[in-house]
């Protein structure tokens, strides 16, 4: 038995992994425990940015130095890049392992703590894949659980780590993710996001018919499940089917993450994304017009290889266009191995702060008004902890995804609550709870 902490960085995926992770060393008589007790902390790791990459690196010196630290182990997307680099760099790093390689990660780590031998477990054949069966019992949150529904990724964006350190598409079996809802229903999950680098190629490897919409239809219909999500959308693959689907059960979630990622044609084929900003506009169009309340969210990148001031003015031009209810948005940051980190005519960086910031501003605008808009409605939400800031506030999400703050008694968490929406900001609704009998939606 041995102490372990597990830190996570990046996406839901990680977010899975490290639940999963979590749930198969405690099944093996392992204790979660603080960092400052644990014997081994596993950094479950994300590439997407340099940046990400860099608090890693922080992190693990942190706890390298003195050398009577913790056995480290480090897992996930950074992890196949860099591997060897980090058992070079720290002694104090005992395991690294891939995301197709998780399956061997309990053993080994065991192997490690018994045997102090480093152990390395990385992906060589981007097709195989060697998955943890464990579902993510032990959860970080017990109401709400993510699933990841494919690994990989074939789309090969120009900018983009993930299929390099991710490896190739491949769907999970429907049996195997419906079994796994099943299984978090029964443990106390109200709430489950579907996951994947692109939930709509879901199926694509099958040959029988079933794509996502068909999974989408299965897990709603599956009792228990109050409220469904999924993340995150290619808007070349996101088909009518989908949104008539969303459109059918009321606990599919009317909220769509749908990345743009440039408002220019150029930037847009240069990026190797496969549509255009028309094409791009009529499924936005689609969407609108099949869920009328529905919010949708995007990417964007800022400063990409050879974005002209012209192209960027027309990403702000695509922003105010489309009225999303949130942009995640960033500077470029190139990713060695990818064919954008080698264009020619980076751009300098300031200059992607400063265009960086100007979208920010325009989009602080439009995400006000429409949360402005939500003012005097009153949604149904599931409380999922304690607001990050300030004593007193509970926090949850309506059905659009939007967080809300609101004072009430910690031991609402888990529930359902109806909250009339009193004030916005640009990244959160305010609100009070009703005043009428609280609704307790628990079975």
């Amino acid at each position: 038995m041995y102490r372990f902490c597990i830190n996570v960085f990046g996406c839901q995926m990680n977010v899975y992994d490290a639940d999963r992770i979590r749930t198969a060393l405690t099944s093996r008589g392992w204790v979660e425990a603080p960092e400052e007790d644990a014997e081994v902390v596993l950094f479950v790791t994300c590439s997407i940015r340099d940046k990400a990459e860099q608090k890693v690196w922080s992190d693990i010196g942190r706890l390298a130095f003195p050398w009577r630290g913790p056995v480290i182990a480090v897992v996930g997307c950074m992890a196949q890049r860099v591997g060897p680099l980090l058992l070079k760099r720290f002694p104090s790093v005992r395991l690294v392992c891939g995301p197709r390689s998780l399956g061997r990660l309990p053993a080994a780590l065991g192997e490690v703590m018994a045997t102090g031998k480093a152990a390395v477990l990385l992906d060589e054949d981007p097709t195989v894949l060697d998955d943890l069966p464990e579902a993510p019992l032990a959860r970080s949150n017990p109401w709400k659980a993510f699933i990841t529904i494919a690994h990989g990724c074939d789309n090969f964006c120009t900018y983009c780590i993930v299929p390099h350190v991710r490896g190739r598409f491949v769907s999970r079996k429907p049996d195997d993710i419906l079994g796994e809802v099943e299984c978090l229903v029964s443990d106390g999950v109200r709430e489950v996001t579907l996951v994947g680098q692109n939930v709509n190629t879901y199926g694509r490897d099958f040959h029988n018919g079933y794509v996502f919409s068909s999974l989408l239809r299965d897990v709603a219909l599956i009792k228990g499940v109050e409220r469904l999500r999924y993340a995150t959308s290619h808007p070349r693959d996101l088909t009518r089917d989908v949104v008539e689907v969303m459109a059918e059960h009321e606990n599919i979630c009317p909220a769509i993450n749908l990345p743009i990622q440039s408002g220019s044609d150029r930037v847009l084929r240069v990026m190797n994304r496969g549509y255009t900003v028309e094409e791009y506009a009529a499924i936005i169009t689609m969407i609108r017009s099949g869920l009328p309340n529905v919010a949708i969210t995007s990417d964007l990148i800022a400063g990409f290889p050879g974005e002209t001031l012209e192209d960027f003015h027309e990403s702000v031009k695509a922003v105010e266009r489309f009225r999303f209810d949130l942009v995640h948005t960033a500077a470029f940051s190139p990713r060695e191995g990818t064919p954008a980190a080698r264009m020619e005519a980076q751009v300098e960086a300031s200059e992607k702060r400063r265009r960086l910031k100007e979208i920010n501003t325009a989009q602080a605008v439009i995400t006000r008004e429409i949360n402005q808009g939500q003012v005097g409605k009153t949604f149904t939400v599931l409380v999922d902890g304690p607001a990050p800031k300030g004593e007193g506030l509970l926090q949850g999400r309506t059905p659009s995804d939007k967080v809300v703050v609101f004072p009430g008694d910690p031991a609402m968490m888990g529930f359902f609550v109806k909250v009339k929406i009193t004030g916005a900001g640009n990244w959160h609704l305010i609100g009070e709870l009703e005043p009428a009998r609280q609704e307790d939606l628990r079975r």
